[in-house]
């Protein structure tokens, strides 16, 4: 169980820290509306990525079930991850700057009710989101034996620290919010595709070589005893 627990944690970092609206819409509504408020929008942002979890996790468990000692599973969560990475990567040199303006003016308007289906919606209409969940599901499932158990508390331990981080970031958002120039935001943002990137190839080499890396398990167990 602490494994599970450990093994969600970077999850939820790396979650907490991909930049997009949601990032700067919960920054803004700490600033304007308090910490209550932000916490309201980010649980709203949190119930979309349960949904999306209930999708990834329903719609991949019987293949991962079936597959889950064929390394060919681990090439292809590898090869989601890997595209995952890329395509982030790649849209970098595309983005548009986010106009604080207008997201202000809509903070004010917003009791708590809209604020959490607010953050409920704009976390939904990002299919990115799904695909993130099925990388990782299709991922970390085989290591975790599909035990609904164990995969509940892995889930539990990545939104746990997911929300834990927000936390710090809804107190601290004004000074995040003057550190968070578009130089660092790329370079934040590059970050997290690169480490995206190294993951999933990992993964495909974990399922083209799995006889090394059984091998290096025994080694390690030995190591241990």
């Amino acid at each position: 169980m602490i494994n599970d627990i450990l093994a969600g944690i970077p999850w939820g970092i790396l979650l907490s820290f991909m930049i997009g609206p949601v990032f700067f819409i919960l920054l803004e509504t700490s600033i304007i509306k308090g910490f209550r408020a932000a916490l309201v929008f980010d649980l709203g942002v949190i119930l979309g990525d349960l949904f999306f979890i209930g999708i990834a996790y329903l719609g991949s468990y019987r293949l991962i079930k079936s597959l889950k000692d064929d390394p060919a599973l681990f090439i292809f969560g590898g090869v989601l991850m890997l595209a995952y990475g890329i395509i982030s990567f790649i849209k970098l040199k595309k983005e548009v700057k986010i106009n604080t303006d207008i997201i202000d003016k809509e903070i004010i308007k917003k009791d708590y009710t809209s604020l959490f289906i607010k953050g409920f919606l704009l976390n939904i209409i990002n299919i990115g989101v799904l695909g993130f969940w099925l990388a990782i599901i299709i991922s970390v499932g085989p290591k975790l034996e599909m035990q609904t158990s164990r995969m509940v508390t892995f889930f539990i331990s990545v939104i746990g620290s997911y929300l834990f981080v927000d936390c710090i970031k809804i107190l601290l958002a004004k000074q995040l919010k003057t550190k968070l120039n578009p130089t660092n935001i790329l370079k934040i943002k590059k970050g997290i595709s690169i480490v995206m990137i190294v993951f999933g190839t990992i993964l495909i080499l974990q399922g083209w070589f799995p006889n090394e890396k059984e091998k290096l398990k025994h080694v390690l167990e030995r190591i241990d005893k």
